[in-house]
């Protein structure tokens, strides 16, 4: 497994570095410390001067970069190893990264959360440009997240593909031993679902200890609402949703992603896959 981690050298990236590293623990997994910066040129300067100082800058950069994780490394009594750490110069961060991440192989892209302004919103964040962008699953950390291990997962599925979806969640969980509970909204007039006898189905299909809930939306909320208190009772240590990226720009202005919106109002982890077709 090879996670691309993120950060920008703030105390709020923190937390997406930690839990990228004890995951690689238990998975044995390679980390790609990942930072994006601007590098500036002045008008004065030829094409070879400013070659030069992008070097030079990059060069500050990383140095800066491996004192700041293994510093990490040291706080969370860690010993590392398997890892590597990279400046990228880019305009467009999440473009960078995307980029780098499907010429590494990447597996995962790691990212602290801090929640996003009104501005934000519109004009995108990081975090939520690669949400709604990246091929590559995501994994969004809040900044508040206390580090714990990752025992039960949440998979909030729309009931669309969901057997294929499943399996790629419970292939995620089982390296980990956690479980799996399946939570699944209902709509009035929306077809009867036999949680049961799909549960026993399930279970001895993927040899794997899962469990299924329904529950009816309640229509005075809003759906994330309704997904806030479905994750508040359950307690996950991980949230996982597969999300849309195929929508119109005005479908994305006026309403956002619920991946990208529950990723900015969560205190849990919220991996976020591709939807499948």
């Amino acid at each position: 497994m090879n996670i691309l981690v993120t950060t920008d050298f703030s105390e709020n990236s923190k937390s997406g570095l930690r839990f990228a590293i004890s995951l690689a623990k238990i998975n044995n997994a390679r980390l790609i410390f990942y930072n994006s910066c601007i590098i500036s040129s002045q008008i004065s300067w030829s094409e070879a001067a400013y070659l030069q100082y992008e070097k030079k800058e990059i060069q500050k950069r990383l140095i800066r970069l491996n004192k700041f994780i293994a510093e990490l490394y040291k706080s969370m009594k860690i010993s590392s190893s398997n890892y590597e750490c990279v400046i990228k110069h880019s305009m467009l961060p999440e473009s960078g990264i995307i980029a780098y991440a499907k010429k590494q192989a990447i597996d995962f892209i790691c990212i602290g959360t801090q929640g996003a302004g009104s501005i934000k919103k519109i004009f995108g964040t990081t975090a939520g440009n690669l949400i709604t962008k990246s091929p590559i699953p995501v994994i969004a950390v809040p900044k508040n997240y206390k580090q714990k291990e990752i025992t039960n997962i949440f998979f909030a599925s729309d009931f669309k593909n969901y057997s294929k979806e499943l399996k790629i969640v419970v292939d995620f969980a089982k390296p980990l031993n956690a479980s799996v509970e399946v939570f699944h909204l209902t709509y009035a007039g929306e077809k009867l679902i036999n949680a049961v006898a799909i549960t026993t189905k399930l279970k001895l299909k993927l040899n794997h200890n899962i469990k299924l809930r329904i529950s009816k939306t309640d229509l005075s909320k809003s759906l994330i609402v309704n997904l806030q208190q479905a994750i508040t009772t359950s307690k996950p240590s991980l949230v996982v949703m597969f999300t849309d990226q195929k929508r119109t720009f005005f479908q994305k202005l006026l309403l956002s992603s619920t991946s990208e919106s529950l990723a900015f109002k969560t205190t849990v982890p919220l991996l976020i896959f591709n939807k499948i077709k």
